[in-house]
């Protein structure tokens, strides 16, 4: 009798420990979820997407949701919040009051610095916090351009210096340069030179990391239209 109260002991042991083990997996397969570099790349692909496919703000906000769940577990990956802070920006082009546009652009520059914590000096996030500062410009260009014109242009130059062929940095130059003129009532020659520049970049502009940005080909194309 003893011996098979024993046995049942030693089973309901075991089957703790196995319920237990399976328990503690599940916890870690739910927190380390994209911890798989193919998983994380397909998701992040399909948020990067919604993002490029993005018709208003309603659809950006539905992208960085899904983006900042991946960066919450994803912590030491830059791109997750790279994109949260492309998305922000988007929302801030596409909203109207200009007290949203500014709250929008306050959390991009929250994501951003997230990103450039992990991958400081990267030419795409400095060119990136450039386009906060222009952005910024756009919401009141009559007192803020004297300032947040030059720390923009900064960024670009900071960009470019790091890495020549980066279209992106190239074309926000030229979007930067080309509100400038048009500001002042003075040529865009220079604007439209480096909008023509931009687009030549981005029929040779090569990165190894698959989720690299691949915005501002239209930007630097319709610049280029304008200029014509």
């Amino acid at each position: 009798m003893r011996e098979n109260n024993k046995v049942k002991h030693q089973t309901i042991k075991n089957m703790t420990i196995k319920i237990i083990s399976l328990f503690v997996m599940m916890v870690f397969t739910t927190t380390a979820g994209f911890s798989n570099d193919d998983k994380y790349v397909a998701v992040m692909q399909k948020h990067i997407q919604m993002l490029y496919e993005a018709k208003g703000v309603s659809d950006l906000q539905q992208a960085i949701n899904g983006l900042e769940r991946i960066a919450s577990v994803e912590k030491t990956r830059w791109e997750p919040n790279y994109y949260i802070a492309f998305g922000y920006i988007m929302m801030s082009h596409h909203e109207i009051d200009k007290g949203k546009k500014d709250l929008y652009l306050d959390q991009a520059e929250v994501s951003l610095g997230k990103a450039k914590a992990i991958l400081p000096g990267d030419a795409e996030l400095i060119a990136l916090e450039g386009f906060v500062y222009m952005m910024r410009v756009s919401v009141d260009p009559a007192s803020r351009g004297a300032q947040l014109s030059g720390a923009a242009m900064q960024a670009f130059q900071r960009a470019t210096a790091i890495d020549p062929e980066n279209p992106r940095a190239l074309t926000l130059t030229a979007q930067m340069q080309y509100g400038t003129a048009q500001f002042f009532g003075s040529p865009a020659t220079e604007a439209c030179a480096m909008a023509m520049r931009a687009q030549e970049k981005f029929d040779t502009f090569k990165s190894d990391n698959v989720l690299a940005p691949q915005w501002g080909r239209g930007m630097a194309a319709d610049l280029t239209e304008k200029c014509k």
